[in-house]
């Protein structure tokens, strides 16, 4: 029988590791709060000079039924500036950290569509927005930047715990780590 098992039983690598874990981690999930935050809070604030042009790249993407365009181009900077300051702030990181995680599951979700339906449109991400001209489109840049942020959106729900952060974190007890109460 074949034991997938290491070399060292007497557990001194792993207690290094989780050590190394349990000081690099926080400073890891403050990153990825700073990071996400910033996005998201300079994205929502690059749409509110120019409420048409967010209206404009909403209506860009054919997903939305009329009626329901100007109320999304009016809460989607709104949304996107909360989500924003609370990773910066570092308050309730987990439920930012997922409404910024299904934000970006929507973007890529809009972005795609218009890609695989032949749609030439600016993704409006951080303003303006619309029909653009032949070969002026940046699908497959926005889809990594996208991606990427979700990824570290995702990590950042799973472990929310993080330094300089206004939010309490509670010691668990089932795990080994602080998480956000929240």
């Amino acid at each position: 029988m074949i034991c997938a098992t290491s070399g060292n039983r007497s557990g001194a690598g792993d207690d290094q590791r989780d050590m190394r874990w349990q000081t690099a981690g926080p400073w890891l999930a403050t990153g990825a709060r700073l990071l996400v935050g910033g996005v998201f809070l300079v994205a929502g604030l690059l749409k509110f000079p120019d409420p048409a042009a967010v209206e404009r790249a909403v209506r860009a993407y054919r997903l939305l039924p009329e009626a329901l365009v100007p109320p999304v181009a009016f809460g989607l900077p709104v949304v996107e500036v909360a989500v924003g300051l609370a990773l910066l702030a570092g308050v309730f990181v987990r439920t930012a950290a997922l409404a910024s995680a299904v934000l970006l599951v929507l973007f890529l979700v809009g972005v795609g569509s218009a890609w695989a339906r032949g749609l030439r449109i600016d993704c409006g991400c951080f303003g303006d927005g619309g029909e653009v001209g032949a070969g002026k489109t940046a699908y497959p840049a926005e889809i990594a930047r996208d991606v990427g942020l979700l990824l570290v959106a995702l990590a950042l729900a799973r472990w929310p715990a993080s330094r300089l952060a206004l939010g309490v974190p509670v010691r668990s007890d089932d795990h080994e780590e602080y998480v956000d109460a929240r």
